[in-house]
């Protein structure tokens, strides 16, 4: 049996990634006057909904597709991001397929190594990559709004630092001597693709949650 949607629940993000629910709280916090990010935000699972199927072949699909199902199935404004790596390189390569890139979805540690590998002979004046992110709000039966996010950098030849999640290791964001993974919550939030594609969209979430 799937969860009851959480009574005081006014905006549902379309995952059960914690960390991604951490930053979008963190995006919301004092924005939005009378709500309260830390019960009235929550992810899919508190919310009782469907996991669903990303069957686009583009950020910005899967994002409205997670955000409709989700809007459908509990009858709350929601929210999802599609995002992910593109290496220059590899033409654009893993981008949708970022989370599964070694094959088993979420599986940070490998798809970290089988990135690196794939990059070995690559020099450091070729290694430009960025991540992107799609953010997409979904009203049932009203609003549907998608706007994307990069953060442009170059991928270092070994991980560094323990914060983030995903490739954040990896990247070194361009012009700065850190990777993403090294970075303080804030000062990611600050600069982040996901924080940019949420901050183009935060008008019309705070539309919403008024």
């Amino acid at each position: 049996m799937p969860e009851q949607p959480t009574t005081q629940a006014r905006l549902v993000l379309a995952t059960r990634n914690a960390g991604k629910l951490r930053e979008l709280r963190a995006l919301l916090r004092g924005k939005v006057p009378g709500l309260d990010v830390d019960t009235q935000v929550v992810d899919a699972a508190a919310a009782g909904a469907p996991d669903v199927v990303e069957s686009g072949t583009t950020f910005e699909e899967n994002a409205l597709l997670k955000a409709r199902a989700v809007a459908e199935a509990t009858g709350l404004p929601a929210v999802a991001d599609d995002s992910g790596l593109a290496v220059d390189v590899l033409g654009g390569a893993p981008g949708i397929f970022s989370a599964r890139w070694a094959g088993r979805h979420g599986d940070d540690s490998a798809n970290l190594e089988l990135l690196l590998n794939q990059l070995a002979d690559i020099p450091e004046n070729r290694r430009a990559a960025q991540f992107v992110c799609a953010a997409a709000l979904a009203v049932p039966g009203g609003t549907e709004v998608v706007k994307r996010g990069e953060l442009r950098g170059s991928l270092l030849t070994e991980p560094r630092g323990d914060g983030g999640f995903g490739y954040d290791p990896l990247l070194q964001p361009e012009g700065m001597d850190r990777s993403c993974a090294e970075l303080s919550p804030e000062e990611k939030n600050a600069i982040s693709h996901r924080a940019r594609a949420f901050a183009d969209l935060l008008p019309e979430l705070i539309d919403v949650l008024r």
